[in-house]
C-alpha cells in the first residue's frame, strides 16, 4: 500500500513538473493543415501557400484569420487578375496578409467591439508597405443585428472605407494562439493597386524612412543618419536579421539631466545605438515568448561578453526591457519586415557601462518583480499534425541549459515526495 501511494505521489509530481515546462516548446501553427479539413476554403488555402503567406504565419503564434469560402472568392476581381501576366504577386500577397490580424481574438471579442469599431493591425502593415496605418482594419459589431463587419481604413482620418466584408461563421479556434473566421468577400487595403506592374523592384526596407514614415520617431531617425550607425544595421540584417529598438521623440524629451546623450562623443554615443539592436530577428510574437531573458547586443559584439545586455521579459502584456538603470516597453510595432523588426519604446535605453549606476527611470513599477515571459503551449485538444515546431534564435541552447537543471529539480522533488510519504 505504502508502494502503491509512493508511486501515485511521483506520478503526480512528474505530471506537474513536466506541465510546467511545457511552454518553453512553442509549437507555430500550421495554417494549410488547419484549413485543410475544410473544402469550402480550398481556394483561400492554395493562395495562402502559393503567395508564401503560408510561411510567414509560420513565425507567429498570435493571429486571426479571415479565410474567404471558395464561392466568394472565385467571384472577386482577384482570381481574374491573378492569373494576368500584369498582376504583381506582391501585390496579390499583401492582399492575403490584409486578412491576417496580428492578434487572436475569439467570438466573444467580436461581439462586445463597439459599434463605432475597434482599429486592428494586419499582417500587411508589418511589411513597410502599407502607407501610414493604412494596414490596419476597423472591426466593428452591430448589436442589434449581431452582425460584426470589417472594414479598411480611408484616407479621411482613418475612417472606414466602403470597402468590407462580414463575418459569417467561427471556423476554429486554437486558444490563445488562432483564430479562424469566414468572411462574405475579399478586403482591399485603402489606394491599393492590384494591377501594379509585375516588373515592379521589391521594396528594401530603409530604417530611416521607415521611422520618419512612423512620425513620432523624428529625433532617433536624424541620430541614425548622422551617426552612420544606420547602413551598419541594414548590412547586418543578413543571416539572423536585427530586431531594432526605437524611442520615441517623447522618451528623448524625457531623458534626465544626468544622461546628456548628445553630449557623448561620437564613439560612444554609437555604442548606445548599436545598444538598441539584437542581431536576431524576432517578429513580436517570438519577442513576447522570448525563452532566455538576457540578450546580447551589436554593442555586446563590439565591448566583449556579457556587457551590454538586456533584459527582456513580458510584463502586464506588454514587453519590458531592462538596462539595469532604464525599464522601457515596447509601445508599438513601427515596421516587421523579416530579416528586420522595429519596435517604439517608451525610454532611451541607457547602459550601464556608460550612464553607470543612476537612479532607475521606471517605466512600469510591476517590471522590477516581473518573471520572464514563457510560452504557450499548444491548446491539449488540439491535433499535433496542425503544429510544426518553431525555434526562435537561442531556444535550442535554452532548452539544453533548461533541461540540465530540470533533471536536478525533478531529483529533488522525487526526494521532496519520498519524504513526504515516509513522514
Amino acid at each position: 500500500m505504502a508502494i502503491s501511494l509512493c508511486i501515485s505521489r511521483f506520478t503526480l509530481l512528474i505530471h506537474i513538473y513536466l506541465l510546467s515546462y511545457l511552454p518553453a516548446f512553442i509549437s507555430a501553427v500550421n495554417i494549410t493543415h488547419l484549413l485543410s479539413p475544410y473544402p469550402d476554403l480550398s481556394d483561400f488555402s492554395d493562395l495562402l501557400s502559393t503567395t508564401n503567406v503560408a510561411d510567414d504565419l509560420s513565425h507567429r503564434t498570435s493571429i486571426t484569420l479571415l479565410a474567404v469560402p471558395n464561392s466568394f472568392l472565385r467571384s472577386s476581381n482577384l482570381i481574374r487578375r491573378s492569373s494576368s501576366s500584369s498582376s504583381s504577386s506582391t501585390n496579390v500577397a499583401d492582399v492575403f496578409r490584409y486578412h491576417v490580424l496580428l492578434q487572436y481574438i475569439t467570438l466573444h471579442d467580436l461581439r462586445h467591439y463597439p459599434p463605432s469599431g475597434k482599429l486592428i493591425t494586419t499582417l500587411f502593415q508589418t511589411t513597410g508597405r502599407a502607407a501610414d496605418t493604412f494596414g490596419s482594419v476597423n472591426v466593428t459589431h452591430n448589436p442589434d443585428t449581431d452582425t460584426t463587419t470589417i472594414r479598411s481604413l480611408s484616407a479621411d482620418s482613418q475612417t472606414p472605407n466602403n470597402n468590407n466584408a462580414t463575418v459569417i461563421s467561427l471556423v476554429v479556434t486554437l486558444p490563445y494562439n488562432v483564430s479562424i473566421f469566414t468572411v462574405n468577400s475579399l478586403i482591399l487595403p485603402y489606394g491599393f493597386d492590384l494591377m501594379a506592374a509585375e516588373s515592379r523592384p521589391p521594396l528594401g526596407l530603409n530604417i530611416t524612412k521607415a521611422l520618419i514614415d512612423g512620425h513620432n520617431f523624428n529625433v532617433v531617425a536624424s541620430i541614425l543618419s548622422a551617426s552612420g550607425v544606420v547602413q551598419e544595421f541594414e548590412s547586418e540584417a543578413g543571416g539572423a536579421g536585427i530586431t531594432l529598438f526605437v524611442p520615441t521623440d517623447d522618451a528623448f524629451a524625457d531623458l534626465p539631466a544626468t544622461a546628456n546623450f548628445q553630449s557623448l562623443p561620437a564613439d560612444k554615443k554609437a555604442d548606445v545605438l548599436r545598444f538598441h539592436v539584437l542581431h536576431s530577428y524576432y517578429p513580436l510574437g517570438s519577442l513576447e515568448s522570448i525563452v532566455n531573458p538576457v540578450q546580447p547586443t551589436l554593442a555586446t559584439e563590439d565591448k566583449g561578453a556579457g556587457s551590454f545586455t538586456l533584459n527582456i521579459s513580458r510584463v502586464n502584456g506588454s514587453v519590458a526591457i531592462s538596462t539595469g538603470i532604464v525599464e522601457a516597453s515596447v509601445t508599438q510595432t513601427v515596421s516587421d519586415q523579416n530579416p528586420i523588426a522595429i519596435f517604439g519604446i517608451s525610454k532611451v535605453l541607457l547602459p550601464k557601462e556608460i550612464f553607470g549606476k543612476k537612479e532607475t527611470v521606471v517605466d512600469a513599477p510591476a517590471a522590477a518583480g516581473a518573471q520572464s515571459p514563457v510560452m504557450s503551449p499548444p491548446p491539449l485538444n488540439s491535433p499535433p499534425e496542425f503544429y510544426g515546431q518553431s525555434w526562435p534564435p537561442g531556444l535550442r541552447e535554452e532548452v539544453h541549459s533548461t533541461a540540465g537543471v530540470g533533471i536536478v529539480n525533478l531529483g529533488l522533488l522525487m526526494c521532496t515526495g519520498l519524504l513526504y510519504v515516509l513522514i
